[in-house]
């Protein structure tokens, strides 16, 4: 099997590896696969300490670094936190930020959400996909009413490392407005709360035909040449009459347009993305005043289309918070890709979308997934959804906003999202999941989520470690710092520091010199004149706090410590 992902992003073929933009995107590199004959008893467990929500993981190929790119978590004066990462599991934090809050063509007010990072080999150039919330000047372009609540786009930046920070392309989102003209726009015979709709569905059929959509939670598929933009409405503007309950309910769902490729190919990045001329104004029923667009879109998932009973969470808010919360139902952060597969001796391919339902605050938010023969569908809803959601055996709650990656191998597939550790707790924080796709199952390829907190062996092709350390000098009553890094096998360092990683010290013979290990730091003190050699052993934290020396070995050999020895000089 194979399944297809972004450009950094690594693909499965036949349990090797493959890098699949190549198939995808105009100009995109190949490498052959890198199957190291090595094994390692190293272990990660998700421990809850790396803080973001909506995470988006990019594997940088030229670096060897996982980036990941979250909503909050950057420092004041940024938006988006970084973090990287040479496991997908010991997240190091970057300081500064995705995007300057200074930048010099910045558009968004506030409600910076979803990042997303896409890497174009050929260029070198990294495109940061995000959300914002424009002003009421800005709004009134896009969406036509100055007052408009939630007036969310997409923007785009652009940065020539993974790091950034990234910068706007313009000074105003894509130029695309997403428009609906058979819907009855029932936000305008509402109150000034705007939070009690039409009490029949009736009464709302009187309201004009006609809103512009809201996006957030940008996400791009890149396929046989093709570009395509998936995004959320954000729920706001978009009242659907639901019958079994005799009410409205104000729905976010998820929605797809095709991209032209221009703005992927430009090398200076200074190009921003526009939707395919066929989806210009394509949704105009009458002459549009104003000469704002109506641009066409394709519903990908919708409640009405493939209900399940699952995303019914917040139907009742209205009534259960005293009328201060609107009745409501989501469908957002997706990640599509496509998988490759065969099935009776025949190759084909199939593609997945995962997405989110429920208030990302609420501890019932969770993962789904749907199906399609094509990028633009028609979609269908796995019908024991959700895949992931709150585990109190495993303390995880309010699971979701998620995203695609694979072992650096490309043998596995992981899913790296955001959780809380408790129902009540006010903080997100990220976990990274195996993701498995069974090709065996009956009827369609079946998705399952690994939900576990506790040991699990680090992602294939992370091992073989390196270890290098340089000799060491030191006076006697003086103190000296080792130079040592341990690397993963694409050549990124571990950071040392971090609880996850601890080096454990000998030195042989002791008397000329002692050792002091803290925070990754190794400091030797002279004791007297002479020689000795000094063995550091890499430690990985285990789950129940304790820590182990870490082994790696060829397959059928003899495992051995990671270690490294150098000499030490004590003049």
């Amino acid at each position: 099997m194979r399944s297809s992902v972004p450009p950094g992003r690594r693909a499965v073929l036949g349990g090797t590896l493959a890098v699949a933009a190549a198939a995808l995107v105009p100009g995109a590199a190949s490498a052959a696969p890198r199957r190291g004959p090595h094994v390692t008893d190293a272990t990660y467990a998700n421990d809850a300490e790396t803080s973001g929500g909506d995470p988006y993981v990019l594997f940088d190929e030229p670096s060897g670094y996982y980036y990941a790119y979250c909503t909050g978590g950057s420092d004041d004066g940024y938006f988006f936190g970084v973090h990287r990462s040479p496991d997908l599991a010991t997240w190091e934090r970057l300081p500064g930020g995705a995007l300057r809050a200074d930048d010099p063509k910045r558009w968004g007010k506030d409600w910076f959400w979803a990042p997303e990072v896409y890497h174009n080999p050929d260029t070198g150039l990294y495109f940061l996909f995000y959300a914002a919330r424009m002003d009421s000047a800005m709004g009134e372009q896009y969406f036509g009413h100055a007052d408009f609540e939630e007036p969310c786009s997409i923007g785009v930046a652009v940065s020539r490392t993974p790091e950034g920070p990234f910068r706007d392309i313009a000074d105003r989102p894509i130029d695309y407005h997403p428009y609906k003209p058979d819907y009855h726009d029932v936000n305008l015979i509402m109150g000034d709360d705007q939070l009690t709709p039409p009490a029949t569905e009736e009464e709302g059929r009187t309201a004009p035909l006609g809103p512009y959509i809201p996006m957030i939670d940008a996400n791009l598929l890149f396929d046989e040449g093709r570009i395509y933009l998936y995004f959320s409405s954000n729920a706001y503007r978009n009242w659907v009459w639901d019958a079994g309950l005799g009410k409205y309910i104000e729905e976010s769902n998820i929605a797809a347009v095709e991209l032209t490729t221009q703005w992927w190919r430009d090398p200076e990045g200074a190009t921003m993305p526009s939707i395919h001329p066929r989806y210009v104004d394509s949704n105009a029923r009458t002459s549009t005043s104003g000469g704002r667009r109506r641009d066409g879109f394709v519903p990908i998932l919708t409640y009405a289309a493939d209900p399940q009973p699952w995303e019914d969470a917040h139907v009742n808010d209205h009534a259960t918070s005293g009328g201060s919360k609107k009745d409501r139902r989501w469908e957002e952060g997706s990640t599509a890709w496509r998988h490759d597969y065969v099935h009776d001796g025949k190759r084909r391919s199939l593609y997945y979308l995962t997405y989110s339902a429920n208030n990302f605050e609420n501890q019932y938010y969770g993962v789904g997934y749907a199906v399609a023969d094509h990028p633009l569908g028609p979609w269908r809803k796995y019908a024991d959804n959700p895949v992931l959601s709150q585990s109190p055996d495993v303390g995880m709650y309010s699971t979701g906003h998620g995203s695609l990656t694979t072992s650096p191998d490309g043998s596995e597939l992981y899913y790296v999202h955001h959780g809380r550790t408790s129902p009540t707790s006010p903080d997100r924080v990220v976990y990274t999941e195996r993701l498995r796709i069974d090709d065996h199952a009956a009827g369609l390829p079946r998705l399952t989520i690994d939900q576990s907190t506790g040991d699990e062996p680090v992602p294939s092709g992370t091992a073989p470690f390196t270890f290098t350390a340089r000799p060491v000098s030191v006076n006697v009553g003086g103190t000296a710092d080792v130079v040592c890094a341990v690397r993963s096998a694409a050549g990124a360092a571990f950071d040392l520091s971090a609880p996850e990683n601890r080096l454990r010290a000998e030195l042989r013979p002791a008397g000329p010199a002692s050792v002091r290990v803290e925070d990754g730091r190794v400091t030797l003190r002279g004791l007297r004149k002479g020689s000795t050699r000094l063995t550091l052993v890499y430690q990985r934290r285990r789950a129940d706090g304790s820590y182990r020396d870490v082994h790696q070995a060829r397959r059928g050999g003899r495992p051995e410590a990671v270690t490294v020895t150098v000499p030490v000089v004590v003049r």
